[in-house]
């Protein structure tokens, strides 16, 4: 959020009065809020000036905008080239959406760098999309452990598509093979820093340790004996492609709300649990879509924040929201 600092008027008296702060305007924010309210024409006109002279959050808005058809006709070419805009300084959203329009538009080669960064950031649309043309040797060269690896890892954060996917690859994949992919999706994860990886998926890589969980067996493959790398005459039999149409995501992406630091406090708690309990209990008011919670330690109590906010009246403008819905709160400076 900027603010101009603007003196009283040019007078004798001026010289003496204190400095007048005001806000200035930021179309980024007005245009979220229009968007909010469903007006995404005005959210539109309110982004392309900053996304021309160059904001990635005001470019990527635009692309989501020209995505969804909101406010503009659809136009996935248009959106492509305002993701890249704001890809190419370095916004992971734009990132991750670029690469999938990429991928949409028939740039699959151009779309694999960019599936890569988001697939590691635990992007489960990439992981699940980058792992199918692994598995296809769609534009790279085919790897059947990594794309399971891949594959699994999007089917653990719930995306539809990727147990489909499983259960097509479990016809071509031995078992060998699987649990390499089960082994690097592991590690994959703890590089992510993610070391608590679902014990389901650990797969049969190595025996437990005792007294622990024991894993879930991977099934037996259909197609055990296949080679792992077919041989040049077998390559006309290469297996049926597992379909990689890029999935929507799991709910219509929201603008991206700019961060100024300041927060609003709805409670500190002696027990941690009871802090992500308040969570639970208001996370579904619309005073609250787009923020997140932060759980601040303060000596041995559990602050609830929830943010982000732009700037200070944001902060009381949700403050004020919630105190409408019979929540008590404060706003906490950056």
């Amino acid at each position: 959020m900027k603010s101009v600092w603007i003196a009283a008027a040019a007078s004798a008296a001026a010289l003496i009065a204190p400095a007048v702060a005001q806000v200035a305007e930021d179309p980024v924010r007005e245009g979220v809020e229009a968007w909010s309210r469903g007006d995404y024409w005005a959210a539109v006109e309110k982004w392309r000036a900053p996304a021309v002279a160059g904001n990635p959050d005001a470019q990527f808005n635009l692309g989501q905008a020209y995505k969804l058809g909101r406010g503009v006709d659809a136009d996935l070419a248009a959106a492509e080239d305002w993701y890249r805009r704001a890809a190419l300084q370095g916004h992971p959203q734009a990132e991750d959406n670029y690469g999938l329009a990429l991928f949409q538009n028939g740039k699959r080669g151009e779309a694999v760098q960019w599936l890569q960064r988001s697939a590691s950031r635990g992007e489960p649309r990439a992981q699940f999309v980058l792992g199918t043309m692994y598995f296809n040797g769609d534009e790279v060269e085919r790897d059947w452990v990594r794309a399971y690896a891949l594959i699994v890892r999007s089917s653990q954060a719930g995306l539809p598509q990727a147990n489909q996917a499983l259960a097509q690859m479990d016809r071509y994949i031995s078992l060998q093979e699987r649990q390499e992919g089960l082994a690097l999706a592991r590690r994959y994860e703890e590089e992510a820093g993610r070391p608590e990886f679902p014990t389901e998926f650990a797969g049969p890589v190595s025996p437990p340790a005792r007294g622990s969980v024991q894993p879930v067996p991977v099934p037996p493959s259909s197609a055990a004996s296949r080679p792992s790398s077919p041989a040049p005459d077998q390559l006309a039999q290469r297996p049926e492609p597992v379909p990689i149409q890029a999935p929507p995501a799991p709910a219509p992406p929201q603008p991206a709300i700019r961060d100024g630091g300041w927060r609003i406090q709805l409670g500190a708690f002696s027990q941690p649990g009871n802090a992500r309990a308040m969570w639970s209990n208001v996370s579904g008011l619309s005073a609250l879509s787009g923020r997140q919670p932060y759980y601040v330690r303060s000596g041995r109590l559990t602050k609830l924040l929830i943010g982000p906010y732009a700037s200070r009246a944001d902060a009381n403008r949700g403050c004020a929201a919630m105190r409408s819905a019979g929540r008590d709160c404060l706003v906490v400076a950056p």
